[in-house]
């Protein structure tokens, strides 16, 4: 949405975005129905369709826009501050806890294996969320380099990305057994490496 809101207009299209993630965590994504959004959100038809005029579709790119920037304002203050091992355990805590917090209710989950698929520009929005974390996982493995904690012969890239695919996995398994060990391994071992590369 490229026009300007006002703060009304804004907080208007926030709830409706809220509404919808809300419903798609209790629904699913293929069972969400506009008419249930607006009854949630207290909103009419003509007032959903202002803010959102490809209708369902638009509404399911904001939903995954907003879901996306907030998996990572979640690491924080930590993900864009890794310089100490201190801060790197903390920040491995700290996504344990809101994965287990989270539990099943996910609506990223559900549009990464629908929209993600058929909506180029539902992709292009959750590619950009993994470049972004990989990025501030990689600078905080270059931070580490620069003070010598870190080997510089490790690739801070490939590193941050191998460890973010391990957090997804570990992720997609909580959700699917309840269990967070996988995650937790993931993300010791993955740490635990860098710790070592010295």
């Amino acid at each position: 949405m490229t026009r300007t809101l006002t703060p009304k207009g804004e907080q208007t299209r926030r709830r409706i975005v809220s509404g919808a993630a809300a419903e798609l965590r209790e629904r699913g994504v293929d069972q969400v129905r506009l008419e249930d959004v607006m009854a949630r959100t207290g909103t009419s038809k003509s007032q959903l369709f202002h803010y959102f005029p490809d209708g369902k579709e638009g509404l399911l790119l904001a939903v995954v826009q907003q879901e996306a920037d907030q998996v990572l304002a979640d690491q924080e203050p930590y993900l864009s501050n890794l310089t100490s091992w201190e801060v790197w355990d903390r920040w491995r805590d700290l996504i344990v806890d809101r994965y287990v917090a989270q539990g099943d209710q996910c609506p990223l989950r559900g549009l990464l294996g629908d929209t993600g698929r058929r909506a180029p520009a539902a992709r292009a929005v959750l590619t950009d969320m993994m470049d972004r974390w990989q990025a501030a996982v990689a600078a905080g493995i270059r931070h580490m380099q620069a003070s010598h904690e870190i080997s510089g012969n490790v690739d801070a890239a490939r590193a941050a990305g191998g460890l973010i695919a391990g957090i997804q996995g570990g992720v997609l398994l909580l959700g699917n057994t309840g269990r967070t060990e996988y995650l937790e391994s993931a993300l010791d071992l993955g740490i635990d490496g860098l710790k070592r590369a010295t």
